[in-house]
């Protein structure tokens, strides 16, 4: 049937690959981080059922981590097309590499025309399909060697990032989502060089057993551990090893030529250590180059080992989490696993639905309960398709194209005795 065909899993060159089944909980994970993006996206003054404080709370968590979710959660759809846990070889591997290079071309082009559109947001697409291309190349590796690159990227990635843009100066200022190559690596929203530790951290799962009660322990166990180190290790070297109080001293103009005269004001310090917290959670992409001591931060957005750890420990939980509660409420995951089996639907979507909504307002056009309307509107719409059509229509349109290229070069190579 439509709706129980897998779209991660490898179609190989020939018919007689039988995809997997779609895991329910893998797609409600991926609905929450569609969900996370759109409560990011609206802002916090979209949300009517929450006050104020936990509106901000609410913004606060999801910020950077919907989008880290949504990224390891490429890795993993990468692994699945690919083999899930056992990678695939020869013929279904070509089949499966024209398929994610193809898919990437067309996800990447529709990212750029959604930038075009104007809408406030950072898109993720172009970002997207360049990580795709990126991870293409160690698609033959085991759970445990994927984990392991994830894990040196995690932690050499961030200082590398630092080091290179601190030799390259100001960054210029950005004028859409992704406007370079430099963005793409380094100075974007989402650069490649700390975001890929997300996507191959997916990949690694999806080479795993999900369906292990074991794996899943143990997952829930690598994600808590993660979590206390990311949370702890931040707090260790900005509090009682004096981070926070080194960046105070160090940053903006009150400081300049008295750095002495700070240390010993604690009123001029508790307010310099408060805007540099201010500026921790506003940083988008990677933080600043005046000081190593950002590289202790573990904010959201941040692009540090500690940000990195936090967020994938984070994933891991919410991904277990998903996938047992799937298979014990089912038709209360419904929702949540409809939306998530048509993400590029939802988030292109939501994309219009919020120019539209600009459009018609003559001026602040966040309200409160904007966000619930778009997490119903979503919700509604991706079970009523679901049980009419089955796979989203923009998932449908980019699987034939895939499935077409992958049938022409086939043909192609045929031709040429290959």
């Amino acid at each position: 049937m439509a709706q129980n065909r897998s779209d991660d899993s490898p179609r190989a060159a020939t018919d007689s690959t039988v995809p997997s089944p779609r895991i329910d909980g893998i797609d409600a994970a991926r609905a929450l981080a569609v969900f996370g993006m759109f409560t990011v996206h609206l802002g916090v003054a979209s949300v009517g059922l929450l006050p104020e404080d936990g509106a901000t709370a609410l913004h606060t968590f999801v910020r950077g981590n919907s989008s880290a979710l949504f990224a390891l959660l490429a890795g993993l759809s990468l692994a699945f097309m690919t083999g899930r846990t056992t990678p695939s070889d020869g013929e279904a591997l070509r089949g499966a590499t024209v398929r994610v290079v193809t898919r990437a071309a067309v996800i990447g082009l529709l990212g750029v025309l959604l930038d075009l559109m104007g809408v406030p947001v950072a898109i993720i697409l172009t970002y997207y399909a360049g990580y795709f291309l990126l991870a293409l190349p160690l698609v033959r590796l085991r759970a445990g060697a994927l984990w392991a690159v994830a894990g040196v990227l995690a932690v050499v990635g961030p200082a590398v990032s630092f080091a290179l843009r601190s030799a390259m100066g100001a960054p210029e200022p950005r004028l859409s989502s992704l406007g370079s190559v430099t963005e793409f690596l380094l100075t974007g929203y989402y650069p490649a060089i700390t975001f890929m530790a997300f996507v191959y951290a997916g990949m690694a799962l999806g080479r795993t057993d999900l369906s292990a009660t074991a794996v899943r322990w143990r997952l829930l166990a690598v994600g808590a551990g993660l979590s206390v180190f990311a949370y702890g290790g931040s707090w260790l070297l900005l509090h009682p090893l004096g981070g926070l109080d080194r960046l105070a001293v160090a940053g903006g103009p009150m400081t300049v030529g008295r750095p002495s005269t700070v240390a010993t004001d604690p009123v001029l310090l508790e307010s310099l250590r408060a805007g540099v917290e201010d500026e921790m959670y506003s940083i988008s992409g990677q933080v600043p180059t005046d000081s190593w001591w950002w590289l202790a931060v573990g904010t959201p957005h941040t692009g540090t080992t500690f940000e990195i750890a936090q967020a994938v420990g984070q994933a891991l939980i919410v991904i277990v989490a998903c996938v047992w509660l799937a298979e014990r409420a089912r038709r209360l995951m419904y929702p949540l696993s409809s939306v998530g089996r048509m993400p590029l639907t939802v988030y292109t979507g939501h994309l219009f639905a919020i120019a539209v909504v600009i459009g018609l307002s003559s001026g602040e056009w966040r309200s409160p309960w904007l966000l619930e309307w778009f997490v119903l509107g979503a919700a509604v719409f991706a079970v009523l398709w679901r049980i009419a059509v089955g796979r989203g229509p923009l998932e449908s349109l980019l699987g034939v194209i895939a499935d077409g290229v992958d049938v022409s070069v086939a043909e192609a190579r045929q031709a040429r005795g290959g």
